[in-house]
């Protein structure tokens, strides 16, 4: 039996074709061929950032590779200034021009590293259930080790981003200190483990998702009556559907409001929330 062949019966691709978000990197050229693999007609997509001088020769590495697999291989050209943020700023503009629907080569090891990067920035259930399963991140299932056996088996050489490396780069962090760290001290692979830990947490915020379905958030009495979990659900799905993802602290002083404790409180960006007759009501900034 190939790599393909053993991979393909854990991997939840969809019935239809779908984009592939292509770097050609191991996890994604993996991606690409065992769609191939599934009988999938695909495009696939790569993102040059322009942020590092050899990121053309990447396009042009992804293109040959695309090529070598006899896929067409799409290539989006952004610009992402330098400075804070650079991580979250160019998967951004990658999400920018992609097109909807596109697949992912996430793998279980991202999972976990994912989990634990939301831990350290202090996430919820919501945060913490990590990347969804499905159709969209196909390879979920699989270890990183498995997206580079099957790059081997087919004779490529993928793309290599050297930042990767970085240890400026949280992500870098967790995958080459925190998690060799916590297998040492567990004395076992603990990426599965993480894994499983979001599975578990996905569960229960599907059912803390429906319960706060059932509240009124505008319903300043109804808010205040709730569970303090379920209420701050409820506040924070309608302030994000406003147009305004709210922290915990602002979550917590709408709470305030709520048990009467405030009559109002700032938002960040100007705006307010007020109570007026047992209702909530969102207060633009002042022009």
């Amino acid at each position: 039996m190939n790599e393909l062949d053993r991979l393909l019966p854990r991997c939840t691709f969809p019935d239809a074709p779908r984009p592939v978000a292509f770097s050609g990197g191991p996890d994604s050229t993996a991606l690409l061929a065992l769609a191939l693999h599934a009988g999938l007609d695909v495009v696939a997509h790569h993102v040059d950032h322009g942020i590092r001088p050899e990121s053309a020769d990447d396009a042009a590495r992804a293109c040959a590779i695309g090529d070598r697999l006899g896929v067409e291989v799409v290539v989006h050209r952004v610009e992402v200034a330098p400075g804070p943020n650079l991580e979250a700023r160019a998967r951004d503009a990658r999400r920018a021009v992609l097109p909807n629907g596109a697949m992912t080569g996430h793998t279980l090891d991202d999972q976990a590293e994912t989990l634990l990067l939301r831990l350290l920035r202090g996430s919820g259930t919501t945060g913490l259930s990590a990347i969804t399963p499905g159709p969209d991140h196909p390879i979920l299932a699989l270890r990183r080790d498995d997206t580079e056996a099957v790059c081997r088996a087919a004779g490529i050489d993928p793309v290599i981003d050297p930042s990767n490396a970085s240890d400026s780069i949280w992500r870098n962090r967790v995958r080459h200190e925190l998690l060799p760290l916590m297998a040492d001290i567990a004395r076992r692979d603990v990426a599965p483990i993480v894994a499983r830990t979001a599975d578990l947490l996905r569960d229960d915020d599907r059912i803390l998702d429906a319960l706060a379905d059932e509240i009124d958030p505008t319903d300043a009495r109804a808010v205040a009556a709730a569970d303090p979990a379920i209420a701050r659900r409820a506040l924070r799905r309608w302030l994000t559907e406003s147009g305004y993802p709210p922290d915990a602290a602002a979550i917590d002083r709408v709470l305030d409001v709520a048990h009467g404790r405030a009559v109002a409180c700032e938002l960040p960006g100007g705006r307010r929330v007020e109570r007026s007759q047992q209702a909530f009501h969102i207060v633009p900034p002042a022009r």
